[in-house]
């Protein structure tokens, strides 16, 4: 578990990014690429990836130093995604081409460390050596070859999410916003408890979060390694399985129940409710709507916080999405 540790300060400047992160969303592609993991969400896109390099040597060989420095599971060198939010993939590329040699060899170090390098890895730190502008461009020949065609699917597929994350923002506040990050984290003021592959505690010192929503990251969240760099947290957006749950008009309730159903539709409409009110709304016992909220918070479809003496419930991104919203 990654355990995001947040002050007042960090607080108030918490950010989502607006926009897909191109090197993110390469560096979570080649993972993916090189795996089954989705087969519904990416197995159409692997597919036709593939089909692609076999008829392109020059995008077949572009490939090779990424899989190389982005093994699927594991450390993957930061310099590969700079933070960077405005100016698209060429400012993004000129961060990575500009890495100083002393992190590129810091990286590199750790990366050898996990797993064996072949000996071209060595000169990228070099200087005098035009190695680091070779795998920039390989970067940027991967990113037509895995990103480009699909980039409108992404682009839709973050612009839904940064519209339900905003929407949360609007009617919780930053906490909401937090908590609905369900079921990829858990909001537990002051910390952030994500589901991550090893023990971490990230202590944010006033320098804000940027919430990076991704197409092809999967399960669950990734980060920066380095502490010391600006605070990153790259999560996965709802991807295709939601449209399946509504391809009919009774979908949803023979995926969810009658029951909750009704009680996700009530807290999507009329925003924060506190349990008698979802109870009375849906017109069951009190224990029932208890029960049912209870499941519905398991799933990440809604998000509870409390308020004094009542705890109030509130749809999810996820959950507003799986309705459609």
């Amino acid at each position: 578990m990654l355990r995001i540790h947040f002050t007042s300060q960090d607080l108030q400047s918490v950010r989502v990014a607006r926009q897909p992160h191109a090197l993110w969303e390469l560096v979570c592609g080649v993972c993916r690429l090189d795996t089954r993991q989705g087969a519904l969400e990416f197995g159409h896109w692997r597919r036709s990836v593939r089909e692609g390099l076999a008829k392109d040597p020059l995008a077949r060989r572009a490939l090779l130093p990424l899989q190389t420095l982005i093994p699927p599971v594991g450390y993957i060198p930061d310099f590969l995604t700079p933070s960077v939010t405005r100016g698209g993939l060429a400012v993004g590329l000129e961060e990575v081409r500009s890495t100083s040699r002393t992190r590129l060899t810091r990286e590199l170090t750790r990366l050898a460390e996990s797993r064996p390098l072949p000996s071209w890895v060595s000169s990228l730190n070099r200087p005098g050596v035009k190695a680091l502008g070779t795998l920039t461009r390989a970067l940027e020949l991967s990113c037509k070859t895995l990103l480009e065609p699909y980039w409108p699917r992404i682009q839709t597929a973050i612009g839904n999410d940064v519209e339900l994350r905003s929407r949360a923002l609007l009617d919780g506040g930053t906490s909401a916003l937090l908590d609905a990050l369900r079921p990829h984290a858990r909001w537990n003021a002051p910390v952030l408890e994500v589901n991550y592959p090893v023990d971490r505690e990230l202590y944010l010192e006033g320098r804000g979060l940027l919430l990076v929503p991704s197409y092809f990251c999967w399960r669950r969240p990734t980060a920066l390694a380095d502490p010391t760099l600006g605070p990153v947290l790259v999560y996965p957006v709802a991807k295709q399985p939601l449209e399946v749950a509504r391809a009919s008009k009774d979908g949803l309730e023979r995926l969810l129940g009658r029951t909750r159903t009704v009680v996700l539709a009530h807290l999507a409409n009329h925003g924060a409710r506190t349990t008698s009110e979802v109870a009375s709304a849906a017109n069951i016992a009190l224990p029932s709507a208890s029960y049912q909220l209870g499941v519905l918070r398991d799933g990440g479809l809604i998000a509870s916080h409390r308020e004094g003496q009542f705890v109030r419930h509130s749809a999810t991104p996820l959950g507003l999405r799986l309705l459609d919203r």
